[in-house]
Order: C-alpha cells, then sequence, then structure tokens
C-alpha cells in the first residue's frame, strides 16, 4: 500500500512540477540557469530533511552515496535540462503527458533485463499509457511557439527516467542507506552536474543570471525536493513494473494543474485532456491488477 501512496503522490508532485517550471519559463525563459535553480534548491532541502529526520549519520556512507550521486548527475541532472527545454517549446500539459511514456520503457527493462514478473494488468496499463502519450502525434491545436524538438526531448527525458527508475530499484534492493540519505546523494549530484554544464557554458554572465532566476524556479526546486524523495523511496520498497505506471499519472496532473494555473496559455484542447486520462487510467489499472 505504501508504494501506491507513495507513487500516485510521486505523480501529483512531478506533474505539478511540470507547470511550476512552466510558469517560471514565462518570467524568465532560460533553461540552464532555472535549471542550477532547481536541483540545487531540491538538494538543499532533501540534506536539510535527511539530517532533521535523523538519518544524517547514513549521509556519510561515502561508497552507496556516491552511485545515488552518479544516478542522479544523470537524472535529475543533465536531464533536468532537457526537460526545462522540452516544457518550454512544447508546454507543461504536453511535455508532462510525452514523459508519460516512460512506464513501457522502464517495463520492458525491467522486465527484459531485471527478471521482473510480467502481468495482464501491467501490460494493459502500460499500453493505455503509452497509447495516450502517442495520441498527441496527431494534435492539430498547438500552442504559440511550439517546437516538435521539444517532444523529442520530452521523450529522451522519458528513456533516462526509465533507467533511472532501475537503477534506483537495483540500489534500494542491494542498499541499506535509507532512501531520504540516497535522495540526497542523487540530488546533490545533480546540482553538481548542472552547475558544471552552467559554469562551462555561461560563465562570466552566470551570476547575474542565477539572480534573475532566482525567484521564479525556487517553487520548483522545493517540488522537486519533494517529488524525488516519493520516488526513491517508493522505488527502495517496491517494483519498477508497480511504481512507473502510477508515476505516470503526473500526465493527468500536469494537464489539471496545467489548466487551473495556466489557463489559454497551455492551448489544452480535448486531445490533451483524452490523452492525460488514458494514461491515469493505465496507472489505476497497474494498482488493481499488481
Amino acid at each position: 500500500m505504501l508504494v501506491l501512496l507513495t507513487g500516485v503522490l510521486a505523480g501529483i508532485l512531478f506533474g505539478l512540477l511540470t507547470v511550476a517550471v512552466r510558469r517560471g519559463l514565462i518570467r524568465v525563459p532560460d533553461a540552464v540557469a532555472g535549471s542550477m535553480v532547481i536541483t540545487s534548491t531540491a538538494a538543499l532541502m532533501v540534506v536539510a530533511l535527511a539530517i532533521v529526520t535523523g538519518v544524517g549519520d547514513e549521509l556519510l556512507d561515502v561508497r552507496a552515496g556516491l552511485v545515488y550521486a552518479a544516478i542522479g548527475a544523470i537524472v535529475p541532472g543533465l536531464s533536468q535540462i532537457l526537460f526545462v527545454v522540452a516544457v518550454r517549446e512544447v508546454g507543461a500539459s504536453r511535455a508532462a503527458v510525452m514523459i508519460g511514456t516512460a512506464p513501457l520503457l522502464a517495463t520492458i527493462i525491467a522486465v527484459g533485463f531485471r527478471g521482473e514478473p510480467l502481468k495482464a494488468g501491467l501490460v494493459a496499463g502500460t499500453v493505455l499509457i503509452v497509447f495516450g502519450g502517442a495520441s498527441l502525434a496527431w494534435e492539430r491545436k498547438l500552442p504559440q511557439g511550439f517546437r516538435a524538438r521539444g517532444m523529442v526531448f520530452a521523450f529522451c527525458c522519458a528513456l533516462l527516467f526509465a533507467l533511472r527508475d532501475n537503477a534506483v530499484r537495483i540500489m534500494g534492493a542491494t542498499t541499506e542507506m535509507d532512501p531520504r540519505a540516497g535522495t540526497a546523494w542523487a540530488l546533490v549530484g545533480a546540482a553538481l552536474t548542472v552547475a558544471v554544464y552552467a559554469l562551462a557554458t555561461r560563465r562570466s554572465g552566470l551570476p547575474a543570471q542565477l539572480s534573475q532566476a532566482f525567484r521564479p524556479f525556487l517553487l520548483p526546486g522545493f517540488v522537486l525536493g519533494l517529488a524525488y524523495t516519493c520516488l526513491v523511496l517508493a522505488l527502495h520498497i517496491g517494483r519498477v513494473t508497480v511504481f512507473a505506471p502510477l508515476n505516470a499519472t503526473q500526465s493527468l496532473w500536469a494537464v489539471l494543474f496545467a489548466w487551473i494555473l495556466l489557463g489559454k496559455s497551455d492551448s489544452i484542447g480535448p486531445r490533451v485532456v483524452i490523452a492525460g486520462l488514458l494514461v491515469v487510467s493505465g496507472g489505476i489499472l497497474i494498482g488493481v491488477f499488481r
């Protein structure tokens, strides 16, 4: 039951994250500076959370921590930049629905390479989720400034998220590190990676850009910290084939939050809503037939 609750909560938070990033980009359309603020804020938050909740001593387990940090360097490190660019170029709801195809990739990896059981409900749920994401390819009503390459970036994020889910699940099954400490190491790795990339590409102009991006992207940073904590906890105690589709309900939550908070700026039409419903239906099937 706990993996179901954390999976759904992660979906809600990741859906909110997508919309919060979109709102930040409306104010400051800088993907690199925004990504640095988001990952740094999330890292500081989860390190503080680990210490306050009594697992700060586990942060000293460098061997396990470096593995989590290496995972975090890719996701949500480099992937965060791709994610922010995708949201900027195709909108919050469309990026979220495309990223919702990650369960298909995660399930293929978990079943084909890690031997997790494949059940009919998992297959049906995954098919619905993927069909919902793919249906956006035939959409006609697009937001202003839409760029198709943003969908490619979103799909790349989905692939990286699928790999991340399996890697974190392996760590949860093979290490005794508390999920809160693992989350802290992962987000520190992400923040350092994004910072190195930003310094290498921006150099002298970075301080001013970070100052401008700080307030618009502060909320997404806090949301990422909470969402990633839920993700690591769920994968610490449950299978990828159960968690990943539940987490994919972020697509529907992103559409809902975008409709409430962004309105017409995200151009949410019937096809986007149907795609979101298909995705969440797949998540429900996973929960029922797990």
